[in-house]
């Protein structure tokens, strides 16, 4: 069975409940999770998606493998410091949303190349981060609103679409989703978009995922605000300085993407 499938049993058991909230409560309302688990007890009334995450964690005997927070980016720090982090999904992993990674959080229940399939606390159809209600959700991989995923150290190991990882002692490596997840996805180093997404008045998660990439290539100087959806200057000066980098020039080194340039960015 393992410990990843404790957390799935608690986690869908719970999946129909909803916060109460009364006239002039908070939009969150308040939740049977604040009050058990130590140390939460005063979000209630907060946002609790990550809360709810911390529950089930607790519940399933797996509290140590998650963090306790109902802060959504404390949560994604919490990996990131234990060098648990990843932009592919992973069965189990702790999945975080938002262009910064603080907005939203849910359990991934399972992933292929276009979705990932959660159990998430304080949503709904209709408001994704504040939506009251215990679901599963079904969400495009490739959305801007996926940031990344915190991958719990199950005994029995964790399944990931991280080729970095495949080999690796308490990982088990398995390709069905071969891009990165969420913002900094599109699909795939050879799956360049086109030439049309980029450029001034532009707005899209391709956008988004060529700032990303600048960034992780080290082009973040260019970056006061970090990669976004909308195509601004500093997107047409980070890849300019890119592709001058590989020793390209004139119409070569516009600073708008081509093929060479994403396949590189992306590889």
């Amino acid at each position: 069975m393992g410990v990843c499938n404790d957390v799935f049993r608690v986690a869908l058991t719970e999946v129909g409940y909803q916060a109460e909230r009364a006239p002039g409560e908070r939009p969150s309302g308040h939740q049977k999770y604040s009050s058990q688990v130590p140390g939460l007890e005063w979000s209630n009334y907060q946002p609790w998606c990550a809360t709810w995450t911390s529950w089930v964690a607790m519940r399933a005997n797996a509290a140590s493998l998650y963090p306790r927070t109902a802060s959504v980016e404390e949560a994604m720090n919490w990996f990131k410091a234990r060098g648990r982090w990843s932009e592919f999904p992973a069965v189990g992993a702790q999945v975080i949303y938002g262009v910064d990674g603080d907005e939203h959080t849910g359990i991934v229940l399972s992933y292929d190349r276009d979705n990932i399939n959660t159990v998430e606390g304080n949503t709904s159809l209709t408001n994704d981060a504040n939506g009251n209600k215990v679901m599963r959700r079904t969400r495009a991989r490739r959305s801007a609103y996926v940031h990344g995923y915190g991958l719990p150290a199950f005994p029995e190991g964790i399944v990931t679409a991280d080729p970095s990882l495949k080999g690796r002692s308490g990982f088990v490596y398995q390709a069905t989703a071969d891009s990165p997840a969420g913002g900094t996805a599109g699909t795939g180093s050879s799956g360049f978009p086109g030439t049309g997404y980029f450029g001034p008045g532009k707005a899209n998660d391709y956008v988004t995922q060529l700032g990303r990439a600048l960034i992780r290539k080290g082009y973040g100087r260019f970056y006061s605000v970090g990669a976004g959806p909308r195509w601004t200057e500093s997107d047409r000066k980070a890849t300019r300085a890119f592709q001058e980098d590989q020793g390209w020039s004139g119409s070569d080194a516009d600073g708008i993407p081509g093929p060479s340039t994403w396949a590189r960015l992306m590889g």
